[in-house]
């Protein structure tokens, strides 16, 4: 069932990607405003009841949902469920038409106006940044995007699905980052929410992302240059000030031997000041535009890689 729900998931977001400004982002985003405002005291007790709140009811529900499917209609229905759960917790295409625009204004030389679209993407402040970093820049919240959006959800629904609780891994997966991103932001009404709870946000985030950030890092070693990908990860992964995505990041530039990491950009609302939060940068080539096209093969040979896999085990499964 994983290895079927996960290939259709993923063939569909392809032919029909789902808006970035949906009514299913939209009922989410008001339901973490919704149980912040009420839950959020601002202790760090209450807090993490604010996070289960947020994320474990959805996710419950969901498996709720799976169940009922299975056990009344078929297992059909319930692969239908999964079909529609991972069409909306992962996907490329939520963000590739970023990347993508600003491959296509580069290779039309247009420097300015990918500049324009990196700073709208992120907001971020570019400045001036030459070509070279706009390239990095671009592949580091690519590579780091189809983590989140794709590697991290297939993880947990592949590994939870063993057990029969795939759904849970993927809702719970993407909502709590999707919580953390929500609550480090200041509100339409300008309400923040409390110190507390975006440390727990921060805290859970991390602790979720842990396993999966390591897979995918493996996974782009098996796939592009293992020797130097897995040097990478053991001696340059702590150069970017988060440790699961300094590893995919560390990995990545090992696998297709490109630099990373360095000066990074400011928020767009940040004060200036020192932009070098990013840390050194790994070895490895300039990032060129040539680069773009060996990522995205990257991405693409680790996706087919795990799809394999899922599909041996859920074979192995049914023959046993």
């Amino acid at each position: 069932m994983s290895f079927f729900s996960l290939l259709l998931a993923l063939v569909l977001e392809q032919a029909r990607p789902l808006l970035p400004q949906n009514l299913i982002y939209q009922w989410i985003g008001n339901w973490t405003a919704w149980v912040a405002r009420t839950f959020d005291a601002g202790v760090r007790n209450q807090a993490w009841v604010t996070w289960g709140i947020t994320i474990v009811s959805p996710a419950l529900l969901a498996m709720l949902v799976h169940w009922v499917l299975e056990w009344g209609l078929g297992w059909v229905f319930a692969v239908l469920w999964n079909v529609a759960l991972l069409y909306v917790t992962l996907g490329f295409r939520q963000f590739s038409h970023h990347f993508t625009a600003i491959r296509e204004a580069l290779d039309d030389g247009d420097e300015a106006k990918a500049r324009e679209l990196l700073a709208a993407w992120q907001q971020v402040q570019v400045g001036q940044i030459p070509r070279s970093e706009i390239v990095r820049h671009a592949i580091e919240y690519s590579v780091i995007a189809a983590h989140r959006h794709v590697f991290g959800v297939f993880f947990w629904y592949a590994v939870l699905s063993i057990i029969g609780l795939g759904p849970l891994g993927a809702v719970v997966y993407r909502l709590t980052d999707f919580a953390r991103q929500r609550w480090l932001q200041e509100t339409t009404d300008g309400s923040v929410t409390s110190p507390v709870l975006q440390d727990v946000a921060i805290s859970a985030w991390k602790t979720v992302d842990w396993l999966p950030s390591r897979m995918t890092a493996l996974g782009f070693a098996i796939v592009g240059s293992f020797e130097d990908a897995m040097d990478g990860w053991r001696n340059h992964a702590q150069n970017f000030p988060d440790d699961n995505d300094g590893v995919i990041l560390a990995a990545t530039a090992g696998a297709i031997n490109i630099r990373l990491g360095g000066a990074a950009l400011q928020g767009a609302n940040e004060p200036d000041g020192d932009d070098t939060a990013g840390g050194s940068s790994t070895p490895g080539r300039t990032p060129e535009l040539a680069h773009f096209a060996q990522v995205v093969g990257l991405v693409w040979r680790t996706v087919i890689m795990w799809l394999v896999l899922v599909a041996l085990l859920t074979m192995a499964k049914l023959v046993g």
